[in-house]
């Protein structure tokens, strides 16, 4: 990525008025909520469900209920209230300690201070609420005269869909948390030729320190090393071992990190030492299934034609990539929209968009080859966020 690029976001990230932006995210959801008659709507993240919901619309980073009402204000409840006390930008911010740690009873204390008689009105659970807990605010709520629902569609899936288009603060932090991961890419391969990384563990844990050094809150997810004993899997089990990489053979590097909870995810394949026809096939289609379906992440095309294309590429050979061709990321590693076979043909990408180009093919006796980039879909056509390739050594 261009360096005067990289700068103009890390400004947007420094000159940022997070009060003003999590405000305006939660603007969208009043109206929702406003539009279908819904006069509350909860938000829960902790260990039983993890939500990016809370941290989308506050700007908390994890253990809080989030009760949104319809006089527009922001109610929150925290495990912990000091680091509410830095982090959350809410109308209201109560402990979950002063409703003894009890969610049901923090959900009822917050909408009576919204609304003393609210006979009729609907507050909205997530969709993730199992029946139980659903029960159990039914029995908490309903003797206050409140109507309970739960569905798979309504405002939580609304809130979802918000996320599938990132605003400018999100972009800056998505390109930021990209650059660092660029950045280490380009350090592990001389790494690696000096000897200096052997195992897969090697780099996995090159990748762990250097995150932190580099102001990362933490990996994206688990960091996914497979030299070319293990590089057949998809995702190889376990992550990583003490096993060779980037030795003879295919090696696969699947890794990403967060930068103010935004995630970066990126593949890379090593290819060393003399390698078979077959093998050599395996590269160059994952290649040029790359480059010919990267121009198609472009505004107001159907997500589904990107995936169809990197298909045929592969089905022309007598191979199948046995996974989509992307995700979106952002405070969650896989999030909308997925670009895949199952997409429906009327979601089109859209300006704002960041998502996953990741071709890949993988046999047991010739191991694997995955090529993944992140792409930020623009008003004109997209942005390389990331600058993964197939390393031959």
């Amino acid at each position: 990525m261009n360096e005067n690029i990289l700068q103009d976001y890390e400004k947007i990230i420094a000159n940022a008025n997070l009060d003003s932006i999590y405000r305006e995210r939660r603007e969208k959801v009043y109206a929702y909520m406003e539009q279908h008659n819904i006069a509350a709507a909860v938000y829960e993240d902790n260990e039983e469900h993890r939500t990016p919901a809370v941290r989308y619309l506050t700007g908390h980073p994890s253990d809080a209920i989030l009760i949104l009402t319809a006089d527009k204000k922001a109610h929150l409840v925290p495990w912990d209230e000091n680091l509410a006390a830095l982090r959350a930008h809410s109308d209201f911010v109560t402990p979950l300690t002063e409703y003894k740690r009890v969610n049901t009873d923090a959900v009822k204390g917050e909408l009576k201070k919204f609304l003393a008689n609210p006979k009729g009105l609907t507050v909205s659970l997530q969709t993730e609420t199992t029946y139980i807990s659903f029960k159990k605010f039914q029995d908490a709520l309903g003797g206050d005269g409140w109507k309970v629902e739960c569905t798979e569609e309504g405002v939580h899936k609304f809130t979802k869909e918000l996320r599938a288009v990132k605003d400018e603060y999100e972009i800056a932090c998505t390109v930021k948390a990209c650059a660092i991961t660029s950045g280490m890419t380009d350090a592990i391969i001389p790494l690696l030729a000096e000897g200096k990384i052997k195992t897969e563990s090697d780099v996995a844990l090159f990748i762990e320190k250097t995150l932190r050094e580099k102001g990362c809150e933490r990996t994206s997810f688990d960091t996914l090393a497979a030299g070319p004993s293990r590089s057949y899997a998809i995702h190889a089990f376990p992550g990583y071992t003490g096993g060779l990489w980037g030795c003879d053979g295919l090696s696969i590097l699947d890794y990403g990190v967060c930068y103010e909870g935004y995630a970066s995810d990126c593949t890379i394949t090593v290819a060393r030492g003399k390698l078979n026809a077959a093998q050599e096939k395996i590269l160059d289609l994952v290649q040029v299934a790359a480059d010919e379906c990267r121009p198609l992440y472009k505004k107001g095309l159907p997500v589904l034609g990107a995936a169809k294309k990197a298909d045929e590429i592969f089905a022309k050979e007598g191979l199948a990539m046995p996974h989509g061709l992307g995700h979106g990321t952002g405070l969650e590693i896989h999030e909308a929209p997925f670009v895949s076979m199952r997409a429906k043909e009327d979601t089109l990408f859209r300006s704002g968009n960041i998502v996953t180009l990741e071709p890949g093919l993988y046999d047991p006796q010739l191991g694997g080859c995955r090529l993944e980039n992140d792409v930020l879909v623009t008003d004109d056509g997209n942005l390389l966020l990331t600058n993964s390739r197939i390393f031959r050594m």
